[in-house]
């Protein structure tokens, strides 16, 4: 008999739910489920911070120059940000958890929007990372907060699909910036691309300010205030409990935060500058097959999440890898534009398929007096460990070299195609591993869990404890 960690791959019967289910569930919502999702908090406020994010992604040759600085030291301004995000995940998931949705995520996005304004405004490289650093906290917040409001007050039936749709807000960010790169940036310059990337975020916020708070925490809150449990001191004994008793389905996360943050940032942020240096396309090339790309991932995302919902959440994330596995080289041998988006469009469809089903796997396996708190923190943890990604393979071409016909003359350049193939297989077969091997809520009902309560006993209906995530594992 296999392992049961293999046995359990494929989603018990009673937790798969009805294609008819769905349909029932989406007319059952409400406006204010609808605005909560999509313009209210969730789905809106990612993109804003995909556009924040990915503005120095795609201007990594134009701040190059204008800071006089190699793209393995422009890259930095990428770690930087993805290092401290983790402690704007812990400061804004407990504000969240402890005082609610809306507000904290209203001036989480102000804070974000005033960092990206001052970024356009820089005059050395020293500004530049210091304002990327502080963004970087201020884009921690975002996630956790996004994804506990979407999944909480969603059906059951909705929340595979939900996933994928609210992680690819962050596919529809990277798809916006690049549109104003190629539309905006070659008139303005660079800092256009902040400017504009501001503004959406203060609007947002605005949006955010305007719809109610998530109607889960209000009810939540409420049992906290009927038992005399609703203060700071209780919260920080929750906080405490809570790392006690999962404190290894914690690490488990976060490795698979670490992997699956490895191969996005790995096949996305260093993207657009291998086109322009490795393969010679123009900005403007270069960037239109970021978009194909990014439509691939736009496309995969709500695939994966859709599928998740049937066939569990760890098996769609392996074959979802599997598939960007199979289509690295097509991502970096060909030398045609058409060839080389195909192959983008296929990788980014297996790795942003994967990610659909992050929001409601993180959602399910959180404690439910922190699910604010503990996706973010693992998710933004993840995004530490990973926060070099860019500068790896930066660095890796700088030490791998290749030859390339420009302008009739053979030019070495840095070799980022053989570098991220490599770098994107090894993180490939990483997460494969950890899916595989980790637990699973699939179906879980956390609604229906008292949001207070740390005590195991009443906690195993939706939770994974430490014994159990154990015995997964060793197995």
């Amino acid at each position: 008999m296999p392992p049961r960690f293999i046995r359990e791959l494929i989603s018990r019967r009673e937790t798969r739910a009805p294609l008819g289910a769905v349909v029932v569930a989406l007319k059952s919502l409400t406006w204010v489920q609808w605005a909560q999702f999509w313009s209210g908090s969730v789905w809106f406020a990612w993109t804003c911070d995909a556009i924040d994010f990915v503005a120095v992604s795609l201007t990594v040759p134009l701040l190059s120059e204008q800071f006089g600085r190699s793209t393995s030291a422009i890259t930095t301004a990428l770690t930087l940000t993805l290092l401290f995000r983790s402690v704007g995940a812990v400061i804004f998931g407990m504000i969240s958890d402890r005082f609610g949705r809306k507000w904290p995520l209203v001036v989480n996005l102000v804070i974000c929007g005033v960092l990206e304004l001052g970024t356009g405004f820089v005059d050395t490289f020293s500004q530049f990372l210091a304002l990327r650093a502080l963004f970087g906290i201020a884009m921690g917040g975002i996630w956790g907060l996004s994804s506990s409001s979407a999944l909480e007050n969603l059906p059951v039936e909705l929340r595979g699909l939900a996933s994928g749709i609210l992680q690819e807000g962050y596919i529809v960010g990277y798809i916006f910036a690049a549109v104003v790169n190629l539309t905006l940036v070659p008139q303005h310059g660079w800092r256009a691309l902040f400017w504009t990337g501001a503004g959406i975020t203060c609007f947002a916020a605005v949006i955010r300010a305007l719809i109610p708070e998530s109607p889960f925490f209000l009810r939540a809150k409420e049992q906290e205030k009927a038992k005399g449990t609703n203060d700071s001191q209780n919260f920080l004994r929750q906080t405490k409990e809570m790392l006690k008793l999962h404190w290894l389905l914690c690490i488990y996360a976060v490795l698979l935060m670490t992997g699956l943050n490895f191969l996005s940032h790995g096949s996305q942020d260093l993207y657009p500058t291998y086109l322009q240096i490795t393969k010679g396309f123009s900005a403007h090339s270069a960037t239109v097959a970021t978009i194909i790309g990014n439509c691939g991932g736009f496309v995969g995302g709500a695939m994966g999440g859709w599928a998740s919902q049937y066939i569990g959440r760890r098996l769609t994330i392996v074959f979802c890898v599997l598939l960007a596995g199979v289509f690295i080289p097509l991502w970096v041998l060909p030398s045609s534009f058409s060839a080389l988006s195909a192959g983008a469009f296929c990788v980014q469809l297996g790795v942003q398929g994967a990610w659909g089903v992050i929001p409601i796997q993180l959602a399910e396996m959180s404690p439910p007096a922190f699910r604010a708190t503990f996706p973010g923190v693992v998710y933004q943890l993840g995004n530490m460990v990973s926060a070099a990604s860019a500068q790896i393979e930066a660095t890796g071409g700088d030490n791998l070299k290749t030859t390339i016909l420009k302008n009739g003359v053979l030019t070495v350049v840095p070799d980022y195609a053989t570098v991220q193939a490599v770098f994107i297989g090894a993180v490939a077969v990483f997460v494969i591993v950890i899916a595989i091997i980790g637990p699973e809520n699939h179906g879980s009902h956390f609604e229906s869990v008292d949001a207070t309560c740390v005590d195991e006993a009443a906690d195993h209906t939706s939770q994974i404890s430490c014994r159990e995530l154990d015995e997964k594992i060793s197995a």
